[in-house]
């Protein structure tokens, strides 16, 4: 026996304005489900602004509070929160949960191109609507030819596992069509095999600033204390109060993805939380309280540990992207990175706000790559946007790395 399907995710929507929609998960627990959790809210663009969690290590129970976008399809998001959930099966033709996890089959690398004439945002146009049909962006190489057209290359995977059938590809030239408005447009998809994808890789070639700077995990001394606070992080771990957890307690500024952050560090550490609550405060602050325990089902009692699942934390949270200006030859490049789970999985929607932002702060975009490369011992997805100056940039340089920061936080 089990929980009925349909009981597993409850969805209770904000009847009045202001308030916050909340979220009911109850299933069999595993490691890392929360952060599978926060990452599909990211993707459907929702904010968490309070949470709880209490699981005996077998089953949970997960409250989300959000708030977001009035245009989510909650019926769609109950659907991807099922499926992230341990797997279902039928019993006398009801729908129950069990606990056995079945390997999920890698999806299907879709080839999406097309040439149209180049104009302001329209990447992040196309990025939009790629977003709302849920496909998902895994790398991009973007050129523009001297005549002023723009040649695309989206390698992408489809969510709702349809476009492989036509009338699902077809919607998607349709809407992208629609979107572009160029009569002289050409839009092609096609299934690629692994060797393609292979080929499509971004240049392993990365600049000294982004190697030596922006991908250094270590913090200044300047925030290293033995408490592990700064002036807007503060993590602090405490064995007195539980017999059996460690207590994780976190006081910082909110940010877009919060919680993932903190989930999918925690994921990363194979750490499983038995209890956990979250909540925002007045001028953006946000409190957590986690009672958390190693994989051996013990609390976090060496020093080393300590420091280490710490100061990742804290890094995390200061720094969940990388983003720089850097000048590669007379040309002008923006550079932004972000950690990948260990699982595989990147950021949701990352080159959604990169896009966002430029449209809204005005320089054009040249070409566009994004890729993935191992630096240090962790996996990075890159994006590299080399802006078209024209005449001059007539954006300021920190004007447009502080911009693109401000929007991936969101804080815009």
């Amino acid at each position: 026996m089990g929980i009925l399907h349909d009981d597993v995710v409850i969805i209770r929507e904000a009847e009045k304005e202001g308030e916050s929609t909340v979220i009911t998960v109850n299933c069999p627990d595993k490691t890392g489900l929360g952060c599978d959790l926060c990452r599909i809210i990211l993707f459907f663009g929702l904010s968490i602004v309070r949470g709880d969690v209490s699981t005996d290590g077998k089953w949970c129970y997960i409250v989300f509070w959000v708030a977001g976008k009035q245009r989510t399809s909650w019926s769609l998001l109950k659907k991807r929160l099922i499926e992230a959930c341990p797997s279902c099966s039928s019993a006398s033709g009801i729908s129950y949960y069990r606990s056995e996890l079945q390997p999920p089959k890698p999806s299907d690398v879709f080839l999406l191109k097309f040439c149209c004439h180049d104009r302001k945002g329209l990447l992040h146009d196309i990025t939009e609507v790629l977003s709302e049909l849920e496909l998902i962006i895994h790398k991009v190489k973007v050129s523009t030819t001297p005549d002023g057209r723009v040649v695309d290359l989206f390698f992408i995977t489809d969510t709702r596992e349809l476009l492989h059938t036509k009338k699902r590809t077809d919607d998607t030239i349709e809407q992208l069509s629609v979107v572009l408005g160029d009569p002289s447009i050409t839009i092609d998809i096609e299934l690629v095999g692994p060797e393609i994808t292979a080929c499509s890789q971004a240049s392993s070639f990365l600049p000294s600033a982004i190697t030596e700077d922006i991908f250094d995990l270590q913090l200044p001394d300047s925030l290293q204390s033995g408490t592990s606070t700064s002036d807007s992080v503060s993590v602090v771990m405490d064995n007195s109060l539980s017999p059996a957890h460690t207590l994780v307690q976190i006081i910082c500024q909110d940010h877009k993805g919060l919680l993932y952050d903190i989930m999918r560090t925690l994921k990363d550490y194979n750490i499983q939380i038995s209890y956990g609550r979250f909540s925002t405060k007045t001028r953006g602050k946000c409190e957590l309280d986690l009672f958390i325990v190693q994989a051996d089902g013990k609390k976090i009692v060496d020093p080393n540990k300590q420091k280490s699942l710490s100061s990742r934390l804290r890094t995390e949270l200061l720094r969940p992207f990388r983003v720089t200006v850097v000048s590669r030859g007379p040309d002008t490049e923006l550079l932004v990175a972000n950690p990948v789970e260990l699982s595989g999985k990147g950021r949701p929607l990352v080159f959604y706000d990169i896009t966002l932002a430029l449209k809204m702060l005005g320089p054009c975009i040249f070409s566009a790559e994004v890729g993935r490369h191992v630096i240090g011992d962790r996996e990075w997805e890159v994006y590299r946007i080399l802006l078209d100056e024209g005449e001059g940039l007539s954006v300021p340089r920190n004007k447009i790395e502080k911009g693109v920061w401000k929007m991936l936080m969101g804080w815009v």
